[in-house]
């Protein structure tokens, strides 16, 4: 029986299993007896790495079939700053879970978008859930976010970018009625003030991640990375996801965190 290793971004966790990503997943959003809703987000892992501080040698052993031969749906690892013990370049697909338990797999994108753009909004997962604006770039964003020297930092992060639509290029832009943000308004100010304070290219805009993820406001995808490593994960264009994940997409559109 095949044991596969997922870090959980919301919550953090590592976590064996001996089921599949796409069942794996809809265990976490619905449970096994389809009394809870609830979206996940979360990597595959291959653990072959050599760790102090995470039982990644420990799989097989921690992560057993029950007595009865059925697969062990969860064997959690740890819960605690697991996302800076886990390298890079050991994440493999990312994947977003729906509150009725449908699963997108994102591959990690050769390139990244370009920028086109004067103001980003970002919304950060793991390990802190902040929503910020930025004049930065993604790339350099993680950057400046993953600088130890700075006192206000991370040993990794993961993000998305998120829809802006005008306000990307001018905060007082009028028409933004589709954008599904609380508060437009500070939105705005925070902007504008990334215009008046210098040597500061980051803004605050929520404290913490409230409620679930909407999904439709992730414009080009997922980042996550370090002073070393940074991989991109791309979402799915909009014909894509009315199309070839369509089932997906018209759950996220319909739940809650649509």
């Amino acid at each position: 029986m095949k044991t596969y290793v997922y870090l959980s971004l919301i919550p953090e966790a590592l976590i064996a299993s001996h089921l599949p990503p796409e069942e794996f997943g809809a265990y976490l959003a619905v449970g096994t007896k389809k009394r809870s809703r609830g979206q996940a987000i979360f990597f595959e892992v291959d653990p072959n790495f050599p760790s102090d501080y995470l039982p990644v040698r420990e799989v097989e052993q921690l992560c057993q079939p029950h007595r009865t031969g059925e697969p062990r749906h969860s064997t959690y690892l740890s819960i605690y700053r697991v996302l800076e013990h886990v390298p890079v370049p050991r994440l493999g697909r990312l994947f977003l879970v729906t509150d009725d338990g449908r699963v997108l797999g994102l591959e990690r994108a050769e390139n990244l978008p370009e920028p086109d753009r004067k103001y980003h909004l970002y919304q950060e997962f793991c390990p802190v859930t902040p929503r910020v604006a930025s004049v930065l770039p993604p790339r350099e964003f993680c950057r400046r976010i993953t600088d130890r020297s700075e006192s206000v930092s991370v040993d990794r992060i993961v993000f998305a970018d998120l829809k802006l639509e005008q306000l990307a290029q001018n905060p007082d832009a009028v028409h933004v009625d589709n954008l599904p943000y609380v508060n437009i308004e500070h939105l705005r100010d925070c902007l504008r003030e990334l215009d008046h304070k210098t040597g500061k290219p980051t803004k605050t805009v929520i404290r913490q991640l409230a409620g679930e993820v909407l999904y439709r406001t992730i414009r080009h995808g997922f980042y996550v990375g370090d002073q070393q490593d940074f991989a991109f994960y791309a979402m799915p264009s909009r014909e894509a996801l009315e199309s070839t994940h369509y089932r997906w997409w018209r759950s996220a559109l319909s739940s809650f965190g649509g």
